[in-house]
């Protein structure tokens, strides 16, 4: 008799989602979904507002990665102003991408991940947290808070404001950059490049030890999707897109992301409020891709920085061709830490950066704009159109979690099915099913857990409705 796995809800990750595993009679695992549970919405009630107010009302879609949105955002209103904004400004939105880059990957790792890592995937949840790993490695700990610190203070700096700043606006940014604080974050940066560099070389020694979930969490043939410079460097505010197989193979380069809809699809599914974007050539069964930290390793020709390019090299020796395994979106983040710290150094070390000259000034001269940009979690792109009156009439948003999608959910099957069989369910599977769903960090909401308000129910239920048997955490 099938029965049915319960995990709701997924914790330690931004918003609220639940994983639903399907037995066959024998108690095998043949389906896993990762359902989405709550409506985002800002596609319709963005309708009649102005479009230069977007990309602070887009800044509100999430309080973890509130940058991301507002870049991407500001750079649709670009578009519809048609306007090149000024160097400088270009410049500047590209240090406060990279902060938000670095302080929401330390908070993926440090806060949402480092608890498996450092405690074990099968530690007693009550300790495998946060407060875990400060008592039981404190200098890690403290490494990682140091790290998300520096990154919320650069955006501080720049934006007033370390959540939802209203900074960056069509056209440019709103302010110039002085000098005090240029000279602020600059001398945070040797002690932020010491704590990404002591992480890297703990996490290299201690991976081995994770052969198995390296195994499958996620470790599967796919293409990788990302933007890139002109050389192919990684690029994470401008760009062309560029799509990679499995194998390394380069499928399609410099794709310009304004064609975006030529190229990608989106269907959706009943089960869940997240859409599936897909690669269109390949059909919507086929054509999945990644995008996001791993993705991006994976695409770019070199990082473009002294430092992460040498760890580049050594993390592509785990791959004859792309790195395949989703566990290694661990790895990723932390050589894009590494990158961003060293990236925004050598921004502000260029004189022009204090530039008056931050902001273009327009009217509308096109009905219709598109933003793409680089979040933490991947390629995230804005597309709106405007009436005569400078009002939204529609606004499509294909978030940078929503690409890997079919990822996600391919990934927790195949991990179910390596760790789940029958009615024996133990603390260690389902974190281990969960845990594959963290290296992705998907950002599903702005909503955050309170501390202890984490509850899990994970029920076999047969078909006839009868509880087999029930788990409960908190």
């Amino acid at each position: 008799m099938g029965r049915q796995i319960l995990i709701d809800p997924v914790t330690r990750l931004e918003g609220h989602a639940k994983i639903t595993l399907h037995l066959d009679d024998e108690g095998a695992v043949e389906a896993a979904h990762f359902h989405v549970t709550q409506l985002r919405g800002f596609e319709k009630f963005c309708e009649g507002r102005r479009f230069f107010e977007m990309p602070y009302l887009m800044s509100r879609i999430c309080g973890i990665c509130p940058v991301s949105h507002l870049i991407a955002s500001a750079k649709t209103c670009d578009a519809i102003l048609a306007v090149s904004i000024p160097e400088t400004a270009a410049n500047l939105r590209r240090v406060m991408n990279l902060a938000q880059i670095i302080q929401s990957h330390a908070l993926s790792f440090f806060y949402l991940s480092s608890p498996d890592l450092l405690l074990g995937m099968e530690a007693d949840p009550g300790e495998r947290n946060l407060f875990g790993v400060a008592a039981a490695h404190p200098a890690l700990a403290h490494d990682g808070v140091g790290l998300r610190q520096f990154g919320q203070q650069i955006i501080e700096s720049l934006g007033g404001r370390r959540i939802h700043p209203g900074w960056v606006v069509p056209g440019g940014v709103a302010e110039p950059l002085t000098a005090e604080r240029r000279d602020r974050i600059l001398a945070g940066i040797p002690e932020a490049l010491s704590r990404v560099q002591r992480t890297l070389d703990w996490f290299k020694r201690t991976i081995e030890s994770f052969r198995e979930e390296i195994r499958t969490f996620a470790n599967f043939p796919s293409m990788f999707l990302g933007l890139v410079g002109p050389n192919g460097e990684l690029e994470t505010y401008d760009g062309k897109l560029r799509l990679r197989g499995e194998t390394g193979n380069l499928i399609h380069d410099q794709l310009d992301p304004q064609r975006y809809a030529e190229f990608i699809g989106e269907v959706s599914e009943p089960w869940t409020y997240m859409k599936f974007p897909y690669y269109k050539p390949a059909g919507s069964e086929h054509g999945f891709y990644r995008v996001g930290p791993l993705a991006r390793l994976n695409i770019v020709s070199r990082c473009g920085t002294t430092r992460a390019d040498q760890e580049l090299a050594e993390f592509r020796e785990m791959g004859r061709g792309a790195v395949l395994s989703s566990f290694h979106y661990h790895y990723a983040r932390l050589i894009e830490i590494l990158h961003g710290i060293e990236r925004i150094e050598e921004l502000l070390a260029d004189p022009k950066i204090l530039s008056k000259d931050v902001r273009a000034v327009a009217e509308p001269n096109r009905r219709e704009g598109i933003g793409v940009a680089e979040a933490p979690r991947g390629t995230l792109i804005h597309h709106y159109k405007i009436d005569d009156e400078g009002l939204i009439t529609w606004a499509n948003l294909i978030i940078a979690t929503g690409h890997n999608n079919m990822a996600m959910n391919r990934g927790i099957l195949q991990a179910a099915r390596h760790y789940v069989s029958g009615d024996q369910i133990s603390e260690g599977m389902l974190n281990r099913v969960e845990a594959v769903i963290r290296t992705f960090d998907p950002c599903l909401s702005c909503s955050t857990h309170a501390v202890g308000q984490m509850p899990m129910l994970v029920q076999v239920v047969a078909r006839d409705g009868t509880l087999v048997r029930e788990l409960r955490r908190n």
